[in-house]
């Protein structure tokens, strides 16, 4: 079943919630976790799966992503017949740069229709978890369903509250209504990932074009739930839920809890990543680090506290950094200190000067800036 199904991801879909993290990077090339990208997630989850046709989906900003996935190798995906693509914005004089999910597969459609599967599994890049798709297949086979829904029973607080969707379904996990940023305290959110059969994805494609439906939400699963057999498949393991900048602190400050990174990295099920060949982590004489994750590459002569560091940073003689996230390439001066502070790439920050933010209101430095 695996080597007929076709994987297609959405990198761009929530680009907009996550401010100037994605100001010049599609979401799916957003760093995460020290030395992974959000993509990782989501290739590593198909090919694990047994998944080996996929195609990633682009629309703005996606030359961070191309340099990342390059070819495919570091995901088994660099194949002569399969494998990885990705797919820029293209089609006829009349596409359009896509507003939802069914223009972003109508401007894909000749690839769609090309491949020889026969099932297809969509996803986003805004949920990071370790999710086996093929226990996904086998509950859309058993089901005889038309379109299958992967949710999780959650609470929806404030943090994550934009573009949240929500399903309700019968006895029998049929979905019968869809709900978009619904005022709840909880309830059966989607993940954003979809099994639905190739055939039937090529009619509603069609059928959008000539209706002008571009939302998947709203025109296959609020207008087509009666008509089509639609179900819900729930997934109770640790899903790292990423709508905001205030989130995305919010999760990768929980990758500091061991049972959260044995439910994110099982050793059965691995992330991988671009491989880079960095030195260990140097450490010196007076420096010290605590409850932290640390890339290779860094240079720590100052003090770690509840912190992720990327490849590449260096911190200073003196330097205090806690509850912070410094992505690669930062530098902090000597006798700096940083609290709940995120950094992007390459940023500077010099001697003797002072950060700090909150834990729920994180202090954010761009990309490249020099404080």
């Amino acid at each position: 079943m695996m080597s007929k199904t076709l994987g297609i991801v959405f990198s761009n879909m929530h680009d907009s919630m996550l401010g100037q993290l994605t100001e010049n990077r599609t979401m799916a090339s957003v760093p995460f976790g020290g030395r992974y990208r959000l993509i990782d997630f989501v290739l590593s989850n198909l090919i694990n799966s047994g998944i080996k046709d996929v195609g990633i989906i682009t629309k703005s900003n996606f030359q961070s992503l191309m340099d990342h996935v390059g070819n495919g190798k570091e995901w088994d995906l660099s194949r002569k017949k399969g494998g990885l693509t990705i797919l820029p914005p293209y089609g006829s004089q009349e596409a359009v740069l896509y507003r939802g999910r069914l223009e972003a597969l109508g401007n894909i459609y000749n690839y769609i229709r090309s491949s020889k599967a026969e099932i297809v599994v969509m996803t986003d890049c805004d949920n990071i978890t370790s999710i086996d798709y093929s226990d996904v297949l086998r509950y859309h086979k058993e089901k005889d369903a038309d379109i299958t829904v992967v949710y999780k029973h959650k609470p929806i607080t404030d943090s994550i509250h934009r573009d949240v969707i929500t399903i309700s379904m019968d006895e029998n996990k049929r979905v019968n209504g869809a709900f978009i940023n619904p005022e709840q305290e909880e309830g059966n959110v989607l993940l954003n990932m979809t099994v639905i059969s190739k055939r039937l994805l090529e009619r509603i494609i069609s059928e959008a074009s000539s209706t002008n439906f571009y939302s998947f939400t709203r025109g296959v699963l609020q207008q087509g739930n009666q008509r089509l057999k639609i179900y819900g498949y729930a997934y109770d393991n640790y899903v790292a839920d990423i709508k905001s900048l205030q989130s995305y602190y919010d999760c990768t400050m929980e990758l500091l809890n061991p049972d959260v990174r044995r439910q994110l990295f099982p050793p059965e099920r691995p992330v991988y990543t671009k491989v880079r060949d960095e030195v260990p982590v140097r450490y010196g004489i007076n420096a010290s680090a605590k409850n932290s994750m640390i890339a290779d590459g860094c240079i720590i002569e100052g003090t770690v506290e509840n912190s992720v560091i990327f490849r590449g940073v260096k911190i200073g003689k003196g330097a205090v950094v806690k509850n912070s996230i410094l992505m690669q390439g930062t530098y902090v001066g000597e006798k700096s200190v940083l609290d709940c502070v995120v950094t992007d790439k390459d940023v500077m920050i010099r001697d003797s000067k002072t950060l700090i933010g909150c834990k729920e209101y994180p202090f954010f430095v761009k990309k490249g800036t020099a404080v």
